[in-house]
């Protein structure tokens, strides 16, 4: 952001905290120091849309409204109760989390808000440290249509998008009513209701072909209040209803890696070094992915069996020590 749209944000932000009344577009271009530059009518109206795009990402509640009944167009303001920003008390610990979550997501849009929200955390005086190195430092990969479909979730609005499916090479239009979008097994779906089949479906997002299209206007979708996106999607794609693929052996650190632990059995007790832990038998239903999953676990784990398990997830660490999050 150049010099000279950061100081006009920052002015507009306080003329519209500054005052109970709603200002008008126009009122705030003569008020406004940098509105004043723009050669059209046209020109401002661009740059005071932009501008209000960019305090409503930033998180800065702009309400519009009139002032009376009398009044032709509307004004805007920002209400100092919903802009000033409560205490925040975070333990060392906690903030070094917070740090650790804005680096997890390896997506642009979402890397985007978690920077933006540690930018609001210090603006409230809470230090966080960003450079935290963690033994382990997992990332979250996305797909492509991630974006488009979360955007499409948010905005409540039905999208189109071809898809293949895993037996055969042939796509096929969908149009789906979105109602969330969920990881499970380390693999990402978009579940909602598939209007072509008049059903309730989830899609893997690495099956999408090309782009996602928005259908009509936003706020035409709803998810329902009892379906519950995760059991959904385990209950569609294979989950616990199918034989699993193989069962892997482990050995867990007291008391740690409770994803693992979840899922699996405990058989006994064992020693790893000067380190006590648990020896834990799980199923895997998808193993493409478990060495991911195990992976992201760090330490806390060590595959003892199958020999291909424990090489991927080897192979996965390493690659996190040169410096290679993928």
């Amino acid at each position: 952001m150049s010099t000279a749209r950061a100081e006009r944000l920052v002015n507009l932000v306080l003329a519209l905290l500054s005052t109970r009344q709603f200002l008008t577009a126009e009122r705030i271009r003569g008020i406004v120091p940098g509105y004043a530059d723009a050669a059209t009518d046209e020109a401002f109206s661009r740059m005071f849309e932009r501008d209000k795009n960019e305090l409503r990402e930033l998180g800065i509640p702009l309400e519009t409204g009139r002032n009376s009944v009398f009044d032709s167009v509307d004004g805007y303001r920002i209400a100092r109760r919903d802009y000033e920003l409560g205490e925040v008390d975070l333990a060392p610990d906690e903030a070094t989390a917070v740090a650790l979550a804005a680096r997890l997501w390896d997506s642009p849009e979402l890397t985007g808000q978690a920077h933006g929200a540690l930018v609001k955390l210090r603006a409230a005086g809470v230090e966080v440290d960003e450079h935290a190195a963690p033994i382990v430092e997992p990332r979250v990969h996305t797909e492509p249509t991630f974006g488009p479909l979360l955007a499409a979730v948010q905005r409540g609005q039905v999208v189109r998008f071809d898809y293949r499916r895993s037996d055969s090479p042939e796509r096929r239009l969908r149009t789906l009513e979105p109602w969330g979008v969920v990881s499970w097994r380390a693999r990402w779906y978009v579940v909602g209701h598939d209007r072509d089949r008049d059903a309730p479906r989830c899609f893997r997002l690495s099956r999408i072909i090309g782009d996602i299209r928005t259908v009509g206007r936003p706020g035409a979708v709803r998810r329902p209040p009892e379906v519950n996106l995760l059991e959904f999607v385990a209950g569609t794609s294979g989950g616990h209803d199918s034989a699993p693929a193989m069962t892997a052996r482990l050995w867990l650190a007291a008391g740690r890696a409770a994803g693992i632990r979840r899922h699996g059995k405990v058989i006994g007790r064992m020693s790893v070094g000067d380190d006590e832990g648990d020896l834990v038998e799980v199923d895997l239903y998808f193993p493409e992915s478990a060495a991911d999953w195990v992976a992201g676990h760090g330490p806390d784990v060590l595959v003892l069996e199958p020999d291909v398990l424990a090489k991927s997830v080897r192979d996965r660490l390493e690659r996190v020590a040169l410096g290679d999050g993928r």
